[in-house]
């Protein structure tokens, strides 16, 4: 069931996404080489902890998979999403790495994602990102009440198309509110006119997930890879749509 939040849950709403904005502003600052993705999940913690809040992904149950350990994702070139933040993870110049951060604040949650450069990428992997964050932009701008799912899908799609990009299989976006998950699923691919219809105070979080090589992917307990091997990015916002213009509730500094 889609949730239409009302002005106190929309207030809840944009005080858990704002947090999860800060964390990514402050992440994004620790990205350099040498720096391990268990530090990063650390000082997300911290953070976390700090605004009296928790994360939506930490103890995360799903399937038949063990709860998931860690307080963000991070998922470093070839792999999509869901990425583990292990010591063992250290970045080096010319990776790139997917930071996604979920919280619950007050009842309501919050979740977001950017995909970093660490040091100096290749210009293929450096168009790839742009890409996807274009591909985001030109999603939101849909946000419009009266518009549906599929406007929002067929943007991603198109931008992909358009720029010899792969869209990464069976990943989408989803509405968000009291639960980290919930209706409606927001697809990376669709048509233009079809779908749930876009109505003040839905709250969804948009995140087109975009591979240099492939759209297929291979699923190895939580973490999602490129089938290929290729490089693969990721930006999630959620907004909220209004009566006019979508609101974009976990704004950065690279928004």
């Amino acid at each position: 069931m889609i949730t239409i939040k009302n002005a106190r849950e929309i207030k809840l709403m944009r005080q858990s996404n704002a947090l999860v904005a800060l964390i990514l502003d402050e992440l994004h600052d620790m990205i350099k080489p040498g720096v391990n993705a268990y530090d990063l999940n650390d000082r997300a913690e911290a953070i976390i902890r700090a605004h009296n809040a928790e994360s939506a992904f930490k103890g995360y149950e799903m399937d038949d998979l063990d709860p998931y350990e860690y307080s963000i994702c991070s998922s470093i070139n070839s792999e999509i999403v869901h990425g583990y933040s292990t010591k063992d993870k250290i970045l080096q110049n010319g990776d790139i790495i997917g930071i996604d951060v979920g919280v619950k604040l007050n009842g309501f949650c919050g979740d977001g994602a950017r995909t970093f450069a660490v040091g100096t990428v290749s210009k293929e992997v450096q168009f790839l990102l742009d890409c996807t964050k274009k591909a985001l932009e030109n999603a939101i701008a849909q946000c419009t009440p009266g518009n549906r799912v599929g406007d929002i899908s067929a943007a991603i799609e198109k931008t992909a198309m358009d720029n010899g990009i792969h869209v990464a299989e069976w990943l989408t976006g989803h509405g968000i509110g009291r639960m980290l998950h919930e209706d409606p699923i927001i697809p990376n691919v669709g048509k233009k006119g079809t779908g749930p219809m876009l109505k003040p105070g839905m709250t969804i979080s948009i995140e087109p997930m975009f591979n240099i090589g492939t759209s297929k992917a291979v699923e190895k307990e939580w973490v999602y890879y490129t089938m290929d091997g290729s490089s693969s990015a990721h930006f999630e916002n959620t907004v909220l749509i209004t009566e006019s213009e979508p609101e974009i509730l976990t704004k950065t500094r690279s928004s």
